[in-house]
């Protein structure tokens, strides 16, 4: 399923959201120089990127990992004895797992995930405040990127890309929003898929990611499942409520009560009339 817009309306000009599409693209095209070289981009992604053993040995990489990884493929050519010196001396291997959210594989791998981050984030965004959702972005990245390194530890490569902190936000969507019509296309047709079943067989799906498919699948499922618990947390209270309220028309709707319709009009049942 590819999701093309949902019809969720909001109450705010989603200023974050903008500014965090804005920083990935220009990072993108701007210091990674679009990946045009590839060389380059590797040595940006070093220097810069997280990577889980640097998170291990609170060091950075040294020359003779990084050649066992790109030149031999050995992708957990991780040392822990200290003794090779660094090949980016000066890299803070923490500030990565921050760095990482604005980095990006590739112009497919950037256009996905700012697409994906338009539809779901402005909703989120509008039910916390802007600068609510933009601790809640971050934390959610620096969660995602934890949970990749739960699973891979001795992993040698960098992990880049905002879909971790964009999981994050899809958990929480679902938890606040389950019944948002998603204009999709399922087996080229145009379909509304409510976001409950659509979100939920994403993150089904990303359990079935191809061992060597260099997707960084369990940041997915880290993201998500912090977006989603702190969604129900923030559910039982009205924080943000009176924000998403605003309308009569009963294609302006909520289901912030939880799984199921919510107090305007399912927008399905709304159609058919």
């Amino acid at each position: 399923m590819i999701p093309l817009k949902d019809e969720n309306p909001i109450s705010i000009t989603p200023f974050v959201t903008f500014a965090l599409i804005a920083a990935c693209v220009l990072i993108y095209f701007g210091p990674q120089g679009g990946l045009a070289d590839e060389r380059e981009a590797l040595d940006f992604n070093l220097e810069y990127a997280a990577i889980p053993c640097e998170i291990r040995t609170g060091e950075p990489l040294s020359e003779a990992e990084i050649v066992a990884t790109f030149e031999q493929g050995d992708m957990t050519a991780c040392r822990t004895d200290g003794t090779d010196t660094s090949f980016f001396p000066s890299k803070n291997v923490y500030f990565g797992a921050i760095a990482s959210i604005f980095m990006h594989g590739g112009l497919m791998h950037l256009l996905g995930n700012m697409w994906s981050l338009w539809i779901f984030g402005n909703n989120i965004e509008d039910r916390l405040g802007h600068l609510r959702y933009l601790l809640f972005y971050l934390v959610g990245g620096v969660v995602a990127t934890v949970a990749h390194f739960a699973v891979q530890p001795s992993s040698t490569v960098p992990v880049v890309g905002a879909s971790g902190a964009i999981a994050a936000v899809m958990g929480a969507y679902v938890v606040w929003f389950p019944n948002a019509p998603i204009r999709s296309i399922v087996f080229f047709m145009l379909r509304d898929v409510s976001a409950k079943w659509f979100l939920g067989f994403w993150f089904v799906s990303q359990f079935f990611t191809g061992a060597n498919s260099g997707v960084a699948w369990m940041a997915h499922v880290g993201g998500f499942v912090f977006g989603a618990l702190v969604g129900l947390l923030i559910r039982s209270t009205d924080f943000g409520v009176e924000k998403i309220n605003r309308s009569d028309d009963p294609l302006q709707w909520d289901t912030t009560g939880g799984i199921g319709p919510g107090p305007l009009p399912h927008p399905f049942e709304s159609r058919r009339r």
